[in-house]
């Protein structure tokens, strides 16, 4: 069987996947702003590290061509772009490996991942930052694995710029692609191409604010919290659970395979130390990043992290030491089980179910431990309904509010809109 024939199955596997457990209602979180900016039909101009220029800009164009809405034109965005994603993780790890059954099997604990799997049932960037994410690391694995392609040098440049104009994050990969570009310095050609093809992408971000009036560091900026300079004033006590805490994500997103992942590792570093580097300079950098970033929800930025732990993975999964990885790697598709089994145990105690109230109002447990969001609860119906949260969220229900009185002037009455 064509490896591309395995990848395109797998697209449609978990597109009916992410489409059946997508959201029912606008969720709560970022999810409305990024469905307002659609529905207000004007391209972003302006790259901060909030605004998401691409993903937004992407979303609008997608409802002028389709005229789906501002609601299906983000959930098409989204759903599609973890879809493909996923058989992108296959293709990588089947390249290196040239093993499909791991390379399957890799896809399918990504794709069944917490906070993969959460970011494709909600209106979010980050399905669409992990498909440019994954573009970046196929062209790295390929010009390592096959002498012929060097154009995946080029390409790597080009796909790392388009990437930060997804996240400001993604500029956390430069000293790995630096190192990445060292590696293959002999090719002096296509190292020359893809660091100025990468240069001149990552130079428009600034220059298309400073055209605009605005300052050079811009677009690392946001007039939304101070949330860099707030990450190093956090006490030693704060800082060890920032990492316990990302110990516990990691668990949480791929169970057993922690383990195969942390072999798989060993092994790359023991047959092929330039890819080993490579990675492990961007695992480091994101995954630090992400552990001690100070917001709330710092889970989704271990994303590219998590990819390339996914491909540890699938290389762990051929070890010759362990061949009952092979006889164990079919409960991959149990996956869901265990988040609804995990779910149902802190359902029990007393701190689940005080957090479970305590977050009541937007889903409550289930929206902290489950993935699929389907029959969720929706922050245009709780706005409407003049409800009330036990902690700030002034930020999501203005942009409810603005939301509300776009679809109203459509001619949408309020029931209506409360099924959105």
């Amino acid at each position: 069987m064509s490896k591309y024939f395995t990848a395109g199955l797998l697209f449609f596997l978990f597109l009916v996947i992410y489409y059946i457990g997508s959201f029912s209602k606008i969720p709560f979180a970022d999810c409305v702003g990024f469905v307002l900016t659609t529905e207000l039909d004007q391209f972003e101009t302006v790259a901060t590290s909030t605004t998401h220029i691409l993903y937004s800009n992407t979303a609008i164009l997608i409802n002028k061509l389709t005229g789906l809405g501002s609601i299906n034109s983000n959930k098409f965005l989204v759903v599609f772009s973890a879809a493909f994603t996923v058989s992108f993780i296959y293709l990588i790890v089947r390249n290196v490996t040239k093993v499909n059954w791991a390379a399957v099997v890799a896809a399918i604990v990504f794709g069944f991942s917490f906070t993969f799997w959460k970011n494709a049932e909600i209106v979010e960037v980050y399905t669409y930052n992990a498909f440019w994410i994954t573009l970046f690391y196929l062209c790295i694995i390929n010009s390592f694995v096959f002498e012929k392609q060097k154009a995946s040098i080029i390409l790597s440049g080009v796909f790392l710029g388009i990437s930060i104009w997804l996240h400001i994050q993604n500029f956390l990969f430069i000293p790995a692609y630096l190192l990445f570009l060292y590696y293959f310095r002999t090719e002096k050609a296509n190292v020359a191409y893809s660091f100025i093809s990468f240069a001149v992408i990552f130079s428009l971000l600034f220059i298309l604010n400073y055209s605009q009036g605005y300052p050079l560091s811009s677009p690392f900026s946001s007039n939304q919290g101070n949330w860099v300079e707030d990450s190093f004033k956090k006490s030693i006590s704060q800082y060890t659970l920032d990492l316990i805490k990302s110990v516990v994500y990691l668990i949480y997103n791929f169970n057993v395979f922690v383990i195969v992942g942390i072999i798989g590792m060993v092994m790359l570093y023991q047959e092929n130390k330039k890819m080993f580097y490579t990675f492990f300079v961007a695992a480091v950098c994101m995954y630090g990043f992400a552990t001690f970033y100070a917001v709330s929800d710092n889970y989704i930025f271990f994303l590219p992290f998590n990819i390339i732990f996914a491909l540890a993975i699938g290389y762990g999964l051929t070890s010759g030491k362990y061949n009952f990885f092979k006889k164990f790697s079919w409960i991959c598709p149990l996956i869901p089980a265990f988040y609804y089994t995990c779910f149902s145990i802190v359902s029990l105690t007393s701190k689940g179910k005080n957090f479970g109230d305590f977050k009541s109002y937007k889903g409550g447990l289930s929206y902290y431990m489950l993935p699929w969001m389907y029959d969720n609860k929706g922050i245009l119906e709780f706005v409407i309904d003049k409800k009330t949260a036990p902690e700030p969220i002034n930020w999501m229900t203005s942009s409810a509010e603005v939301f509300i009185q776009k679809l109203k002037e459509k001619g949408y009455t309020e029931e209506e809109i409360k099924k959105l």
